[in-house]
C-alpha cells in the first residue's frame, strides 16, 4: 500500500529491511543468510526472504560452495553484485560535461567526458542532455536498469534538490534542471540535483582518500571553488543546504573581480583562471589537461615554481580558515590542484600548520584527490544509488 506514492505499512517495513540488508553488504562484505541476520539484527527468515527477491532481481548472487557460521548448516555467502543496476552520475562544469555510471556493488561501469562545444563558453544544458541521454540509451541497451540519476553542479542547489538556485559561473539562476533531463529520459528516471564539492566529497569517502577518517573537507579546483564536508559519511549541509560555498569567502586578494561580481572572493585568487593568470597560461579543453600543461611549465622554469608556491600561500590561508571553524580529519584538494600538488600543497601546508591555532594538538592531512576530474561524477553516481541502499526505492 502507498500514500502519494510513498510506501506504508509492511510495504515500507518491507523496503526498509531491504536497504538493511543492502547496505550490511556493501559495507562489511559478503555474508551467510545467518551472517546477515546477526548484522542486521533481522529474523533469518525475514532475510532468506529479502535475499531471495533481490536475487531474481539481480542485485545478489549467492556463492556455490557452502561456509560454516557457527552451529548448523553450512550456509552459502550471499554477495551484493548488483552488475545490471545502475545509478547515473552527472557534472556540469565550465569547461566540460562528464558521466560515471556505478553498479550497486560500487563498480564503475562507464566514464565518459566531453569538452565544451565552444571554448570560454559555459556548457549549454543541450550538451548535459546530449551526453546524458546517450549514456542512458547505451547502458540499457547492454540490458542494465538505471534507477536514478544525479546531476553535479558548480552552484547552489535549492531544497527541492531540483532546482538550481544560483551558479554564477555557468550563469545560471533559478534553473529547473532536473525537470529538463526528466523530461529527456522519457519520465522513466528520476533526477535530482547536487552541489559538485558535496558529490566529490561523497566520492573520496566511499571511494577515495578519506575512507579511514569519519570527518574529511574536500575542495574543488576548478574554475569556481567549492567545499563539500562529511561527518561519518553523511553530507553536512547547513540551514538552508548552502554550506560549503567557501569560494566566495572575503579572503582572497581585494583587488580581483570574482565570476559572481563581488571583489576579493578567494577563488578569485586560488581558482583555475587565477592560477593560470599568475603562470602566464592559456587554458586547455579540461581542467586537468591545462594542469598537465602548467606541471609540464614548472619542472623546467623556477618563476612558474614560485607563482604556484604563492598560490600555495592564499590555498593555505583559507584552508587555515576552514580548519579553524570545521576541524576535518583530512583536507582533500581535487582538480586542478593534484597535478600541482608538489607546487602547491607544501606552501599550504606550512601556512596551515602557522595560522591554524590548534595546529599543535590536531594538524588537518591535506591529501590530494585520488579520483581525478570524475569524482564530483561518481558522487552523484552514489547519490543516484541512495535511495536503493535507504530502501525507499525499490528494485
Amino acid at each position: 500500500m502507498t500514500l502519494n506514492g510513498v510506501p506504508t505499512g509492511t510495504e515500507y517495513v518491507r523496503r526498509q529491511n531491504t536497504g538493511l540488508v543492502l547496505r550490511a553488504l556493501r559495507a562489511h562484505g559478503p555474508a551467510t543468510r545467518t551472517e546477515l541476520a546477526r548484522r542486521t539484527g533481522l529474523a533469518k527468515a525475514t532475510v532468506g526472504t529479502i535475499v531471495a527477491e533481490l536475487e531474481a532481481a539481480r542485485a545478489v548472487t549467492q556463492d556455490d560452495d557452502s561456509v560454516s557460521s557457527g552451529r548448523g548448516r553450512p550456509g552459502r555467502p550471499v554477495a551484493l553484485t548488483g552488475e545490471s543496476i545502475l545509478g547515473l552520475g552527472l557534472e556540469v562544469n565550465v569547461d566540460y560535461v562528464a558521466a560515471v555510471a556505478l553498479d550497486l556493488g560500487g563498480n564503475v561501469r562507464v566514464v565518459e567526458t566531453r569538452p565544451v562545444a565552444t571554448a570560454g563558453t559555459p556548457p549549454s544544458t543541450e550538451e548535459l542532455i546530449e551526453l546524458a541521454t546517450d549514456v542512458r540509451t547505451a547502458l540499457m541497451a547492454d540490458g542494465h536498469t538505471v534507477v536514478g540519476a544525479t546531476v553535479a553542479v558548480p552552484g547552489l542547489v535549492a531544497h527541492d534538490n531540483r532546482t538550481v538556485s544560483w551558479a554564477p559561473n555557468l550563469g545560471w539562476d533559478g534553473r529547473h534542471l532536473a525537470a529538463e533531463l526528466e523530461e529527456a529520459f522519457g519520465g522513466d528516471c528520476p533526477t535530482t540535483i547536487d552541489n559538485d564539492a558535496n558529490c566529490a566529497a561523497l566520492a573520496e569517502a566511499a571511494h577515495g582518500v578519506t575512507t579511514d577518517v569519519s570527518h574529511s573537507l574536500y575542495i574543488t579546483g576548478t574554475i569556481g571553488i567549492g567545499a563539500g564536508i562529511v561527518q561519518d559519511g553523511r553530507l553536512v549541509r547547513g540551514g538552508a543546504g548552502f554550506a560549503g560555498e567557501v569560494g566566495h569567502m572575503p579572503i582572497g586578494n581585494p583587488s580581483r573581480v570574482c565570476g559572481c561580481g563581488r571583489m576579493g572572493c578567494w577563488e578569485a585568487s586560488v581558482g583555475l583562471r587565477a592560477m593560470l593568470s599568475a603562470v602566464g597560461i592559456d587554458e586547455e579543453d579540461t581542467p586537468l589537461q591545462t594542469a598537465l600543461a602548467v606541471a609540464d611549465l614548472a619542472a623546467r622554469d623556477p618563476s612558474t615554481r614560485a607563482s604556484l608556491a604563492t598560490l600555495g600561500h592564499e590555498l593555505g590561508t583559507g584552508l587555515a580558515t576552514l580548519a579553524a571553524v570545521l576541524d576535518p580529519a583530512a583536507i582533500v584538494l581535487g582538480g586542478y590542484f593534484v597535478p600541482l600538488g608538489a607546487y602547491v600543497v607544501p606552501a599550504a601546508g606550512q601556512v596551515l600548520a602557522e595560522r591554524l591555532p590548534s595546529a599543535s594538538i590536531h594538524l588537518p592531512q591535506i591529501r590530494l584527490s585520488s579520483l581525478g576530474i570524475h569524482a564530483a561524477a561518481l558522487g552523484a553516481a552514489e547519490d543516484a544509488l541512495a535511495d536503493v541502499y535507504a530502501g525507499t526505492l525499490a528494485l
